[in-house]
């Protein structure tokens, strides 16, 4: 298999394990149709090794750790099963020691699948393979999504709950004592040996993992609309959930100070799990992806109040490989950002039309082309959108995507 592909299930009940050169472990995570667990007794792994239709199987140093999951008994709110990996020796990463799923039927241990995700490096935890429905039907597809922050970091993605150490408590400070004349032949007092500290218990006793950092700037859209300022990301999940399945960016510019037309193009690329392109939309290319991302059309001038050109994305319809969308605006004739004025881009709600994010470019540099956006799927399926506001040397969109795909 490869990543994004899927198979569908010939057997009930299956089992995914997964090998490396070096000791892994292995756990599973049910998940509902939001992309969470109910609750911390999702989480199978070593330490607790079974619910409702899947269980933790040990290899004991002589096999892999495996996963199995019992179709026939997974829970009717259970939509999804992932299976990750991480290494056993603390901080270790996957450069170097690809791991392989095998899929199995559990019952006579035949292969159903293969998979090995291709390219890893600085990741310490992995969701390797999930088994899903999907029409009434189980499936199979191989992901290879990595993580830098260990397997702390899927589990908490998920809505497992990993506490983080507490911090040491303040020491009392001893009041100053009166000073006394010195003692002749006084001997030193020996000094008591430090005690050492009690580590904090996990809500989870989930395997040792660096504490995930804190999210900078990342908001959501419980307050309504959200003006992003560069760097800054919002999370398109309100009340705990995605908001919506079609968005639309609208991209405007005008002429600055009066002058010239500006003739700028809009377009968004399509890019896989490894910053691999898949498709671009762009005024020569309206439609891609089976017309889950179109475009509105090019507008020569810039003229006009509103937006420029709009693109609209059916998140709902993209296919499972694509995992990001760079949005980029183009000067084609060669006109230079120091040349235009008030360029923006917004997010709406291609439903009902409402403004949920917008940025506004306040800084202008004498290129070419400008990365705007960027929208990233996360693995629970939420999509995340990132103001960039990044300045390139790039006058189309073919020139626009090695550097797109590096900013992902």
């Amino acid at each position: 298999m490869t990543p994004g592909s899927n198979i569908p299930l010939t057997a009930v009940r299956v089992t995914v394990d997964v090998a490396a050169p070096v000791r892994l472990d292995v756990s599973g995570l049910l998940l509902t149709a939001d992309g969470k667990v109910r609750s911390d007794d999702d989480f199978v792994f070593y330490n607790q090794p079974a619910a409702p239709g899947v269980t933790y199987r040990p290899g004991g140093g002589a096999a892999p750790d495996a996963i199995t999951v019992d179709t026939a008994a997974v829970p009717s709110g259970i939509e999804k099963i992932v299976v990750t990996a991480s290494p056993d020796a603390a901080g270790q990463t996957f450069r170097g020691i690809e791991p392989t799923a095998t899929l199995r039927d559990a019952d006579d241990g035949s292969v159903l699948a293969t998979f090995t995700p291709p390219q890893l490096g600085s990741e310490t935890a992995l969701v390797v393979m999930e088994i899903y429905r999907r029409g009434g039907q189980w499936k199979a597809r191989a992901v290879g999504q990595g993580y830098a922050n260990g397997l702390a970091g899927i589990a908490t993605d998920f809505g497992v709950t990993v506490e983080e150490p507490a911090p040491a408590a303040p020491q009392p400070v001893t009041p100053p004592q009166p000073v006394t004349p010195p003692q002749p032949a006084a001997s030193p007092q020996p000094t008591a040996p430090p005690q050492p500290a009690v580590p904090p218990t996990p809500a989870v006793s989930a395997p040792p993992a660096p504490a995930r950092p804190a999210d900078t700037g990342k908001i959501n859209l419980d307050k309504g609309r959200v003006s992003l300022r560069k760097n800054q990301t919002v999370s398109l999940v309100k009340g705990g959930r995605p908001l919506l399945s079609q968005v639309q960016m609208g991209l405007g510019w005008e002429p600055a100070y009066r002058g010239r037309d500006i003739d700028l193009d809009a377009s968004v690329i399509a890019f896989g799990p490894r910053r691999d392109h898949i498709d671009s939309c762009y005024f020569g290319k309206l439609t891609i992806l089976g017309g889950a991302i179109r475009h509105s059309g090019d507008n020569l001038t810039g003229e006009g109040s509103g937006d420029d050109e709009v693109i609209t994305v059916d998140l709902g319809r993209l296919p499972q490989e694509v995992t990001g969308l760079v949005f980029t605006v183009n000067s084609f004739s060669g006109q230079k950002f120091t040349e235009v004025a008030k360029a923006y881009c917004r997010l709406l709600d291609a439903a009902t039309g409402e403004e949920l994010v917008r940025f506004d470019l306040t800084h202008a540099e004498a290129e070419t082309g400008v990365m705007m956006a960027k929208l990233i799927r996360q693995y629970s399926g939420e999509w995340e959108m990132t103001a960039m506001g990044d300045f390139v040397h790039a006058r189309t969109v073919r020139n626009m995507v090695k550097p797109a795909a590096q900013a992902l």
